[in-house]
């Protein structure tokens, strides 16, 4: 069955219209509107809203005012209006006085048009900020109107301030000509902005209806209307991305297309009772269970892990892959780099060692030779287990019964690459998307909203928390005979720099001069030292890292070329230098290198820049937990969605209002009333959902709500 909706039939005609039409507007300011903007229509500048609003309804005396007053409006008689200075120094000045005293109004641009239209003597009404020089107050290109008692401030208390470009402002395309615009549309006969939202959702959360939201958006009778407004629209923008979410996770519950793999096994058992040879936390247990009963079911999994450093996510998916092959399937684990694959790949040959489960490693680096053989075994079902990098995608690779793809870092692999994966299976596998980046709840809500996600909030109980200190470049002398102190018990370090070369812009230990100061603390052959990079060959980081990981050097000095897939347990002290050029997410990261054994770890942030404000956050937010999710949501604070996230691989739609770090309650209450939703109309067929259908093939996508599950 297919719902006969289109993007053609759903348009409003209205509020399609160009914008070019509405009064005072004309052919080039709309294209201003356009190339500025992105304003075409009605309908994009409705959706234009102020940053903030004026209280019309408030008058200040001028006896009041002090220079942190900020925006202040004012009434008096406006006297001595003058031009002032010579040449470029030229400016307009005035007083305006009512009866608690007097302030001066300047203005350096387009003085000569004000000095015109301005009248001596006469009852003016102004605003803008308040200034201070030299002790004396004034107000610098304030707003002024001739005051009357028609005067509309009582019909409109709040004036709404829109966010203006360069460009806007040097023609004059102010806040008011936006709010004469707008309000052009609001008071329209024509205007109409449908409900599509059901009654079952609005009535309940008393959302105001959405034609009343918008108008009072830009035209409010008082911050109460406001407020309610932009409730309602935030909401609105967040419930249109849930529908479409938890539309995905309907129809794929719903799909009895997928592997159900409810034997329970000898290899788990085995591996579990005999194998294992430590305890599994209880959060680990959890996230198996949860998975373990996806895997079972007839619809395919598609579940997202969520895992600090070093929280046992490999094991966990371990146990996933065991699951897989006891059910006659074959399992594999795609990584983003060589060092991460090869260092999952040896994790499980070690645990499976005494097992008879066949697992090998496939990345660009393997011999011709190597490759036909597990290409072959691959086919015939005799290998079970396939770790390896983007090598897995290629075509020649063919399994015989792919059940389960697990991807480590999933965000750093394209849509299209990871689709390539699990279309290799007759049937779709099990999928399980893994991350050492905890994602705050809000966000990981709204971008992996079609997953269902398990959370390892719990590390191992041997595990002793890092301790991290901040320390400026004056005393790198105390932090290297600390160093030598953790290398005199047999610990191993690294050492952290941003980059390998010198930079003349950027004021950054390099690399290589790092090299050189740590070898006139650490002489060769009293201590042995590795180097690793980016730019070396693979063959090169290999043998340095066996080096490392071997023992036969202490210190290992590189770039975040060791940020993931290192695992060194006896590496006890993490020196990163330049830390405040680092993000909250990397400097997390990097010290996940650390605190993998059993003795106490350090993590030692060196910087020798004056810190700004970011910076300092970011370098007390390390040094006061370890916990990453509290990380990820100061991080989220700072940065923001798109910048923590990479924009390509965030998926963020463009929220107008919506704020992930701080709406947080309004992102609950969206999902929650989307799978309400969708729980008892799960194809949106109900009379009382036809509208939501409508506006929702209107603006996503018309076949993916047009199918019925």
């Amino acid at each position: 069955m297919q719902n006969n909706f289109s993007k053609k039939n759903l348009a409003s005609g209205f509020l399609d219209n160009a914008v070019e039409y509405l009064k005072g507007v004309g052919p080039k300011k709309a294209e201003i509107l356009q190339s500025e903007l992105g304003i075409f229509k009605y309908r994009d500048l409705l959706s234009y809203f102020p940053f903030r609003f004026i209280d019309k309804s408030m008058v200040s005396r001028v006896v009041d005012l002090f220079p942190e007053s900020g925006n202040v409006q004012l009434r008096g008689l406006l006297s001595n209006i003058q031009v002032q200075g010579q040449q470029k120094s030229k400016r307009l000045t005035a007083i305006l006085r009512d009866e608690s005293g007097f302030i001066e109004l300047i203005w350096f641009k387009n003085y000569q048009y004000i000095h015109k239209v301005l009248k001596e003597n006469e009852r003016y009404t102004v605003y803008g900020k308040v200034n201070s020089f030299n002790g004396k107050l004034s107000i610098s290109h304030p707003e002024i109107k001739l005051y009357s008692k028609e005067d509309d401030v009582k019909e409109k208390p709040m004036e709404p301030i829109y966010p203006l470009t360069e460009k806007l402002k040097s023609v004059f395309m102010d806040s008011k000509f936006f709010m004469q615009s707008v309000e052009q549309i609001l008071h329209h006969p024509e205007f109409e902005l449908p409900e599509h939202i059901p009654d079952s959702v609005t009535k309940p959360l008393k959302l105001l209806e959405r034609k009343w939201a918008y108008y009072f958006m830009h035209l409010p009778k008082d911050e109460l209307s406001r407020a309610e407004a932009e409730r309602r629209i935030k909401f609105e923008e967040m419930f249109s991305l849930a529908m479409r979410s938890e539309k995905s996770k309907v129809i794929r519950h719903l799909d009895a297309n997928g592997i159900p793999m409810n034997k329970s096994g000898h290899l788990v058992n085995e591996f579990y009772h005999n194998h294992l040879g430590f305890e599994l936390t209880d959060a680990q247990k959890r996230v198996i269970k949860e998975i373990r009963k996806d895997m079972a079911a007839n619809s395919r999994m598609n579940r997202l892990l969520q895992g600090d450093v070093g929280s046992g996510k490999t094991i966990v998916a371990l146990f996933c892959m065991l699951v897989c092959v006891d059910n006659g399937y074959q399992a594999c684990l795609m990584a983003p780099t060589e060092i991460l694959a090869t260092q999952h790949f040896l994790t499980l040959k070690d645990q499976l060692k005494e097992m008879s489960v066949n697992v090998d490693l496939l990345t660009g680096s393997s011999s011709k030779k190597h490759r036909q053989q597990l290409l072959e075994k691959l086919q015939s079902g005799e290998l079970q287990i396939l770790v390896g990098t983007h090598a897995l995608i290629e075509d020649v690779v063919e399994f015989k019964q792919l059940g389960l793809a697990v991807i480590d870092e999933q965000h750093r692999f394209g849509v299209a690459q990871r689709a390539k994966l699990w279309n290799k299976a007759g049937k779709k596998p099990h999928v399980l998307v893994m991350t050492a980046t905890p994602i705050p709840r809000t966000l990981a809500m709204t971008i992996h909203g079609e997953l269902d996600v398990s959370v390892i909030d719990e590390l191992p109980k041997d595990r002793k928390p890092i301790r991290t200190i901040h320390r400026e470049e004056k005393f790198r002398g105390e932090v290297m005979n600390f160093l030598k102190t953790e290398l005199m018990k047999g610990r191993q370090a690294y050492i952290v720099y941003p980059l390998i070369e010198e930079s003349s812009k950027l004021d950054l230990n390099d690399l290589m001069t790092g090299y050189d100061v740590v070898c006139s603390y650490f002489p060769v052959p009293q201590y042995q030292i590795s180097l690793m990079h980016g730019k070396m060959k693979p063959d090169v980081k290999d043998f340095e890292m066996k080096r490392f990981k071997d023992g036969i050097t202490q210190i290992m000095i590189a770039t975040t070329v060791i940020e993931v897939g290192v695992n060194v347990p006896n590496a006890s002290v993490m020196i990163i230098e330049n830390a405040n050029r680092f993000g909250l997410s990397q400097l997390h990261q990097l010290r996940g290198r650390v605190g993998r054994g059993a003795e106490q770890s350090f993590c030692v942030l060196m910087t020798k820049d004056e810190l700004n404000f970011p910076a300092k956050k970011r370098i007390k937010t390390m040094c006061a937990t370890n916990n990453g999710f509290d990380i990820a949501k100061v991080d989220l604070e700072l940065r923001g969605p798109g910048d923590m996230l990479g924009t390509r691989q965030s998926g963020l739609p463009d929220f107008k209002l919506l704020d992930l770090v701080k709406d947080d309650d309004i992102i609950d209450l969206a999902k929650r009333a989307s799978a309400f939703v969708l729980k008892d109309d799960p194809n949106l067929t109900k009379p009382e959902n036809r509208a939501l259908l409508q506006y929702l093939m209107a603006n996503q996508d018309d076949y993916f709500w047009g199918r019925v599950s």
